[in-house]
């Protein structure tokens, strides 16, 4: 009785076998035998009872009896022959917002322990950023980039317990307290213990006089002022300009929209409402530290080039180009009245 063979050592693909004679799957040593019996399934033709497979394990192969067809289902593992990747991310998450504790929407000042990627997607176990990798474990914080206060009334005041170090970002962290709780936010340049921050929501007829950590809908502030933190849409959270040292500056203001120009000298426009915290991001020396040596970028995570001599093309070289027009940034809401 003859016999078929099919070599499964690239990858995984559907196949779909009938007829009388015996089936053999050839199997590399990556491809365990017994780990691929739960993506075989058996097709018998008529009402002949199921037999079960059997696996050859010094030969890497899976054998199936006569008259019955096997159908390999596609699995998207991927492999020349060495081990398949053990992906350690068993939760499939490698950002905060995906982790359980964010869910949940508890807010804690303990330090969460989290995996690193390696640069890996978490489902397949592929590259897909290169350069990282190892490095010291780092526990995440969880900053509050949202500086809310009240439309009128006081402002929102907040004393300054505690300035930090935060492994996952360049610039410092400051612990604040007010109301009863306390949070992680971005420390400014020349924040230290005991300051008192406010919080204001309120766009009054005249510029305010800004003091440095305050955070004050843009539209109150100066043209000239120097901010960081700063929102794209209301209410939703600082997410421009917050490496350490960095600031944006308030250019002028037009109908509801203000003009900022950013570290990239890029200009964008943004709702006047937007929330942005006035002074410079804390660790302005970050850019003028010394590595010192191949090991300590190791210790950042930081993986090597391959070393590969590569011919310089087109993109080396500095160029002049002229700057992009201003990014409009338009609030939900007056996105919503547009269309009507």
């Amino acid at each position: 009785m003859s016999k078929g063979l099919i070599n499964l050592s690239k990858s995984l693909a559907r196949l779909s076998l009938q007829g009388p004679s015996n089936t053999l799957v050839q199997c590399t040593r990556a491809l365990n035998c017994s780990s691929l019996q739960h993506v075989l399934e058996l097709q018998v033709r008529g009402k002949a009872k199921c037999p079960a497979l059997t696996v050859d394990s010094s030969r890497y192969m899976i054998c199936t009896p006569p008259g019955v067809g096997l159908v390999v289902q596609t699995s998207g593992l991927y492999t020349t022959g060495a081990a398949p990747h053990d992906n350690r991310f068993k939760d499939g998450f490698t950002k905060f917002k995906d982790h359980p504790i964010y869910k949940k929407g508890v807010y804690t000042l303990k330090p969460i322990p989290f995996p690193k990627s390696g640069g890996r997607d978490p489902k397949t176990g592929r590259i897909v950023i290169h350069g990282i990798g190892g490095g010291h474990k780092h526990h995440y914080r969880m900053v509050d980039f949202k500086r809310i206060g009240p439309e009128k009334g006081p402002p929102k005041t907040e004393k300054v317990v505690a300035v930090r170090y935060d492994p996952n970002r360049s610039a410092r962290i400051a612990i604040v307290a007010g109301e009863a709780h306390k949070r992680y936010i971005l420390a400014t340049r020349n924040m230290q213990a005991g300051n008192l921050i406010r919080t204001y929501g309120e766009i009054p007829r005249m510029p305010v006089l800004a003091e440095e950590g305050d955070a004050h809908p843009v539209g109150a502030l100066p043209t000239g002022t120097l901010v960081h933190n700063v929102e794209v849409e209301p209410h939703f959270g600082g997410t421009l300009v917050r490496a350490a040292g960095t600031t944006a500056q308030v250019l002028r203001k037009a109908a509801g929209q203000v003009i900022l120009q950013l570290p990239s000298k890029h200009q964008i426009s943004i709702d006047e409402r937007c929330m942005v915290t006035v002074g410079q991001v804390s660790n302005h020396e970050h850019n003028q530290r010394m590595i010192g040596k191949a090991g300590r970028n190791r210790w950042l995570g930081k993986r090597p080039s391959s070393g590969l001599w590569k011919r310089k093309g087109g993109w080396a070289g500095r160029k002049i180009r002229p700057l992009p027009p201003i990014k409009v940034y338009l609030a939900s809401d007056k996105v919503e009245e547009k269309k009507t």
